[in-house]
């Protein structure tokens, strides 16, 4: 034998001669473009966007190969290469309706899950209900639990106020009328009527509180006494000094005097006081004379009293209107 062919039989059979002894070939395929099922998945997509297309082509026989030349197109224009495969995959998924979104049964807990997903919108709208709810709440405790709680205290602390105040016995017989009817309609739970009692109460107060003198009116334009004829008796008169309120600053402060034809309690700054023809009279002559009243001052309220003391006779009836 010689040597050339001593050379060439020493190599392996599977080997070429023009290989590296250490070179192994490349054994995986060439990646594609596209993962196969993402681009199987946009060639449905494709078909179902060209609907037209799809039910020119597949509705007839032997027409599928048309179908998937022009799928090719579609795709060469877009510089993207798909192989009769991934064609082939996609009109089957098309057919059989896989990549298509099939909703779940209507079982409680989708019902749960499209609840929670819609939270967005019914939450504002929650947060909103319970927030006013809240605000609800809080003003009931702030402006009727909270006041009804402290009634009864309020009640026993100014019938205290009031009867430290008055200096005369029916001040303190009116007071304690007063705190004992509120105690019975607090057992009654009728609060208004309490609450109104709680009232009369602080206006007894506000009255032994101040003091003022009671000086008749006696300015040009104004009138210093009236005379009326009442309904139930046609043939006498009324007779009223307009007298008016003053204050030790000097001020003509408001002061609450009961209407006897009303019957209400008002707060004026003048009023008529009943007296007799008498005084009615005397009065008049004072004014007649120069035009103006020198005895002027009527009377005078005392702190710790609740009616004003008058200088002439009077049963301290009194008008607000003439």
């Amino acid at each position: 034998m010689s040597d050339t062919d001593s050379t060439t039989a020493a190599l392996p059979s599977n080997q070429q001669p023009d290989q590296q002894p250490d070179q192994q070939p490349d054994q995986r395929p060439p990646r594609p473009p596209l993962d196969n099922v993402m681009l199987a998945m946009d060639v449905v997509d494709t078909l179902r966007r060209k609907k037209r297309l799809v039910d020119q082509e597949l509705d007839v026989s032997g027409r599928e190969q048309d179908l998937k030349q022009r799928l090719r197109k579609i795709y060469a224009a877009q510089g993207i290469e798909v192989t009769d495969a991934i064609l082939e995959e996609g009109v089957a998924a098309l057919k059989e309706d896989r990549f298509v979104y099939k909703p779940p049964e209507d079982s409680f807990a989708v019902k749960l899950a499209r609840i929670y997903a819609s939270r967005g919108v019914w939450g504002k709208w929650l947060l909103g209900t319970l927030a006013a709810l809240a605000i609800g709440v809080l003003a009931w405790q702030a402006l009727v639990v909270a006041p009804r709680k402290a009634l009864p205290d309020k009640l026993e602390t100014l019938h205290a106020e009031v009867v430290k105040l008055a200096i005369e016995d029916s001040a303190d017989r009116q007071a304690d009328s007063l705190l004992s009817t509120a105690r019975q309609a607090l057992r009654d739970d009728d609060t208004g009527r309490a609450r109104a009692l709680l009232g009369e109460l602080e206006q007894m107060r506000e009255q032994l509180e101040t003091s003022y003198r009671i000086r008749i009116v006696n300015r040009p334009g104004k009138r210093s006494g009236v005379w009326r004829v009442p309904d139930v008796n046609q043939s006498t008169r009324n007779f009223y000094i307009i007298v008016e309120a003053i204050a030790a600053d000097g001020s003509n402060p408001r002061v609450p005097i009961r209407n006897e034809e009303t019957g209400e309690m008002e707060r004026v700054k003048t009023w008529g006081v009943r007296v007799d023809q008498r005084i009615f009279d005397r009065v008049a002559a004072d004014k007649q004379d120069d035009g103006i009243v020198q005895q002027n001052i009527f009377g005078r309220k005392q702190p710790g009293r609740l009616e004003p003391e008058y200088d002439v006779p009077t049963t301290g009836a009194a008008i607000t209107s003439w």
